[in-house]
């Protein structure tokens, strides 16, 4: 029984745990967001003559794959981006990778 118990409670601190690095992420996403480029991404994509980041996203039309693409290498209007998004200040603090940074502003997104 104790053994049992021991289980579950050390699988509910695993849960806690990764829903807390979760969160972490998403407000570090959020602040990549609001602060890449000195403006925040949302200078460019909250207009509506350019793309709509969140919805696009949440249709299931830009895979994290062809979103991490263009933040390395650009598109059309779209600069590089990862650069300005490794000196969010936050980023660094958390002693973030590009790919982390990346996972981290596209599962902000994402919700």
């Amino acid at each position: 029984m104790k053994k049992s118990f021991g289980l579950l409670v050390g699988a509910a601190l695993i849960a806690i745990s990764g829903q807390v690095a979760a969160n972490e992420a998403e407000e570090i996403g959020a602040k990549i967001y609001d602060r890449a480029f000195g403006r925040g991404c949302g200078a460019c994509h909250d207009i509506a003559s350019n793309p709509q980041l969140k919805e696009l996203i949440k249709a299931g039309k830009l895979p994290k794959d062809q979103f991490a693409t263009v933040l390395k290498n650009g598109k059309n209007g779209m600069p590089k981006a990862v650069e300005a998004i490794m000196a969010v200040g936050p980023v660094k603090k958390a002693g973030y990778t590009e790919d982390q940074a990346i996972d981290a502003v596209y599962s902000y997104l994402s919700k």
